[in-house]
């Protein structure tokens, strides 16, 4: 799914089938070792994904680790970002000569179990629009999609600046008709070739029961 939502030359690779843990490095195993055998599949699968990914770019394989943030540490040259939710694991890489950051979620198409957690990661603003957007496309987990996309763009904005970024820190506004959404920053942004970053442009897509969101911010 994520290759129909990123540009080339942004390589993607995704997975519905978990890899056997053996397949992780140990420096990547010796991180969830002691973790349930959920989050180890999921650990170990979203880095095969990667891997993969980095190969289409002629990256040699290499163990891929958390940094500050718990954000991927990539390879030198290297942006990317991962996300995996029950049944699909996917990651995004792209040499930061063409891309200067990449965004990635994906969640599972329900509404959110509880309606309170939306309360807790929206403006009053986007509250107003999913209201009317439900009005409109029922059919669509518009909680799902709206806290799909924040996580996006926090994986975007976070390697630019090693900052956190709450949820009421960026203001999303969705296009329905071309399946695009907008987040406008409401904290100073990053500056990027000289100018200051004021906004995130994603798309989105649903599909096999899932909600996919993605931003690439282009070299």
């Amino acid at each position: 799914m994520i290759d129909k939502l990123l540009p080339a030359p942004i390589a993607t690779a995704a997975a519905v089938h978990d890899a056997p843990v053996s397949e992780m490095y140990p420096e990547e195993w010796a991180l969830v070792a002691g973790a349930v055998p959920r989050r180890q599949q999921e650990f170990g699968t979203v880095r095969g994904c990667a891997r993969s990914a980095l190969a289409e770019l002629g990256i040699a394989p290499a163990p891929l680790l958390p940094g500050p943030g718990r954000a991927p540490q990539w390879p030198a040259g290297i942006v990317g970002a991962m996300t995996h939710c029950t049944g699909y694991r996917a990651a995004a890489v792209a040499r930061s000569t063409d891309a200067v950051t990449i965004g990635l979620d994906a969640e599972p198409h329900q509404p959110v179990e509880d309606p309170g957690v939306i309360d807790l990661v929206t403006l009053p603003e986007e509250r107003t629009q999913l209201r009317r957007l439900a009005a409109v496309q029922p059919e669509v987990c518009w909680d799902r999609l709206v806290f799909s996309a924040k996580e996006s763009v926090y994986k975007a904005w976070y390697p630019l600046t090693g900052r956190w970024l709450g949820f009421e820190d960026a203001l999303l506004t969705f296009d329905p008709t071309n399946a695009t959404f907008t987040a406008r920053l409401l904290v100073p942004g990053p500056v990027v070739d000289g100018s200051e970053l004021t906004e995130f442009s994603g798309r989105w897509l649903i599909g096999s029961g899932l909600v996919v969101t993605a931003i690439a911010l282009m070299a």
